[in-house]
């Protein structure tokens, strides 16, 4: 029978009697707390009919609970060292496959026939990539549920005019609907980290909620609107020598919608960007 790996104790034997070394490469942070667990798997509505994708299991706390709830689990981790342990705490389980891999390097539409859910607590340092990466690859993913740093989480779920709205907030909106299920204290995990975390639920839209013409040139148009965000959104992107518009140009697309030529791009919604990178597009042809 497996240990209970919430228990900080249980969770702190094993890792001497493995003689396991923390990485901070990887941003190894293990959950130890029941109740964060509890909340992760309710907020992921996880249930016997879905396939789970874990990255970054870890020691195998957070599987174990998606084990007991799901249908079936593919574990992608990619520390070798950890593979032993998790083999040895998950080994009453029938329904898991422990992948050693780089997520990154990863095909995800050919993990699981069917659509799948995600679930993980994320390494901080590389939390943007992956969430991109889940979204952009083309995969039936119907949900991703995340533990990341607390920042992150609200730059995910901020509105216009923010100092947390940006790219990130945009390109997660395009996607999915965002919402923190959990705030976690550093106290949950073993070792513990300097800051606070959250988990938050990314439910995947059936449909984006704008259809620009051009979504890459969309979000080009993002990306130089936040490169320089304390700029006016004119100077923004006739600077960004990607988009190759001009000061006229820019101006007068974003008069087009009624807006300020002075504004910044801070304080436009997805839709307004999707309707602005339609003008700029007809623009530049």
């Amino acid at each position: 029978m497996s240990r209970d790996l919430s228990n900080p104790g249980n969770t702190l034997e094993l890792v001497r009697k493995n003689d396991f070394q923390f990485k901070k490469r990887y941003g190894q942070n293990f959950l130890v707390d029941r109740k964060v667990l509890t909340r992760i798997i309710e907020g992921a509505e996880i249930d016997k009919n879905d396939q789970v994708l874990e990255i970054g299991p870890g020691i195998g706390t957070l599987t174990a609970e998606l084990c007991r709830a799901s249908g079936s689990v593919k574990a992608v981790e990619i520390d070798r060292e950890l593979i032993p342990i998790l083999k040895q705490e998950l080994s009453d389980y029938d329904n898991i496959d422990i992948i050693n891999a780089d997520i990154m390097e990863l095909d995800l539409c050919g993990l699981f026939k069917g659509s799948y859910k995600v679930v993980a607590n994320l390494p901080y340092y590389i939390t943007t990539p992956i969430i991109m990466k889940l979204f952009e690859s083309g995969a039936d993913i119907s949900s991703v549920t995340v533990m990341v740093q607390r920042e992150v989480a609200d730059r995910m779920q901020a509105k216009p005019g923010g100092k947390d709205y940006g790219v990130l907030t945009l390109s997660v909106s395009y996607f999915a609907e965002a919402r923190i299920i959990a705030n976690v204290p550093p106290n949950c995990f073993v070792p513990r980290p300097e800051v606070s975390s959250a988990v938050i639920s990314l439910r995947r839209h059936e449909r984006p909620p704008v259809q620009p013409k051009d979504p890459e040139f969309m979000f080009s148009v993002i990306r130089a609107a936040f490169a320089q965000r304390r700029k006016t959104l004119v100077n923004a992107l006739s600077n960004a020598p990607t988009l190759g518009i001009t000061k006229e140009a820019a101006a007068s697309a974003i008069e087009s919608l009624g807006l300020d030529a002075r504004i910044r791009g801070e304080r436009l919604s997805l839709f307004q960007f999707s309707e602005l990178s339609d003008r700029l597009r007809e623009l530049s042809q």
